[in-house]
């Protein structure tokens, strides 16, 4: 009998024969063992998470600005300038209440370890550990050098094999896997939330506002023409806006132009993240139509296996950690 070492695809003898060897060896067809989520998650899975990616930190960065770029045009160009408190005060609190919990959620996705494997922990103690019978073999990444458990993909951005990986996303500077996919899927929602609500302001203000202060504004030209010494120029063009009627037209067409284009993104994006959750079917499992070799759970199952036990408003919580789960063990073979 083979000793467990030898049960293990890994690259030392790959490395003898090149690296093409190895991956041709690793990639063949093997039966997998159930092992423990307590086995295989980092010591430091509760350390802080965060990818150094040039890209994914300026996507990052960007998303920030332009959510507090439509915080700002909201609040100095539509609602602080409105005469009605009432309508200033709902809508100014509850779009700073979803920008918030956009924001939160945003970050709790960047800076989350997605279900990162451990790594190098492909070593001659650690396979014995597992005691494997004979025919199992584990599978060895070649390129972060640890044990890779089923449904792990290995990310080129992260250097290390996720759990569960559904895709690497630059705007969170992140992968999206099994442990912070809930605050992904919270990040596209209200960030929809969010743009739809910016859009129906906007419409409001052109509606209730825009037209008025043009006529308004010619009228007040009009009659200073004559009298230079005349104020009703700049009287006219705050009763709707801090700005003069041509700026606010520019920043909201600009807001219009942002909130459009993030509500159709992050509402596909939500749509596709729930409907992979609902089936249990990662996105990189969808397009390389992988084997499903693992048990097939309800839909209810599944989501609560992303968004915690059991269902209350802390589902909608980018504060909450859901525990994904930690008692049950991967079941890998059916």
């Amino acid at each position: 009998m083979k000793s467990p070492v030898h049960r293990c695809r890994d690259v030392e003898h790959g490395r003898a024969q090149g690296r093409a060897g190895a991956r041709a060896n690793c990639q063949q067809a093997e039966q997998r063992i159930p092992i423990s989520k307590d086995v295989i998650t980092s010591s430091a899975a509760s350390a802080m998470w965060f990818i150094r990616d040039a890209c994914g930190i300026v996507c990052a960065l960007i998303t920030w600005l332009l959510v507090l770029y439509a915080d700002f045009v909201v609040l100095f160009v539509m609602l602080l300038p409105s005469k009605n408190l009432t309508y200033s005060i709902v809508n100014g609190t509850l779009f700073n209440i979803l920008a918030f919990l956009a924001l939160a959620s945003h970050l709790r996705a960047m800076c989350t370890d997605p279900g990162a494997v451990p790594k190098g922990n492909a070593t001659k103690e650690y396979i014995e550990s597992l005691q494997l019978k004979p025919g199992q073999v584990v599978y060895k990444c070649p390129k972060c050098c640890s044990i890779k458990p089923d449904r792990a993909h290995h990310c080129s951005v992260c250097k290390r094999c996720i759990r569960k990986m559904d895709h690497h996303c630059p705007w969170v500077n992140n992968c999206v896997g099994e442990n912070n996919q809930k605050y992904f899927v919270l990040f596209t929602m209200y960030i929809a939330l969010v743009s739809l609500h910016s859009l129906v302001m906007v419409v409001f203000h052109f509606l209730y506002c825009f037209e008025d202060d043009w006529t308004k504004l010619q009228s007040a030209t009009l009659r200073s023409a004559g009298n230079p010494h005349q104020k009703h120029h700049q009287q006219v063009t705050r009763e709707c806006s801090s700005f003069s009627p041509p700026a606010t037209v520019i920043l909201l067409i600009l807001l219009c132009f942002e909130g459009l284009l993030f509500l159709i993104f992050t509402s596909v994006m939500f749509g596709t993240q729930v409907h992979s959750i609902c089936t249990d079917e990662t996105g990189i499992e969808q397009l390389k139509k992988e084997e499903r070799r693992w048990s097939k759970k309800t839909k209810w199952m599944n989501m609560r296996a992303v968004f915690g036990h059991p269902f209350s408003f802390l589902w909608f919580s980018p504060f909450s950690t859901p525990d994904h789960g930690k008692a049950e063990t991967y079941q890998y073979v059916v």
